[in-house]
């Protein structure tokens, strides 16, 4: 039980650190979802919205701080 609890503590502090970096970027008026390589189509009755360029920047972002964490802690 011990290690549940402590996985679920460590899934939440990643989803507030998330949720607080979204917050800034949205704060700070960054460009996210509005990249040149988000797709937006717009029809009729329908929206359609792939957010490509936004997120392999996102994903990029998280590799490079993750490899880094990981060598510090080696």
């Amino acid at each position: 039980m011990e290690s549940i609890g402590r996985l679920l503590m460590i899934a939440g502090a990643i989803i507030l650190i998330v949720g607080g970096a979204i917050y800034l970027a949205g704060r700070l008026n960054l460009p996210l979802g509005q990249l040149p390589g988000d797709i937006h189509i717009e029809g009729e009755r329908f929206r359609l919205y792939i957010p490509l360029a936004t997120g392999l920047l996102i994903s990029l972002l998280l590799t490079l701080i993750l490899n880094l964490a990981d060598r510090l802690w080696k």
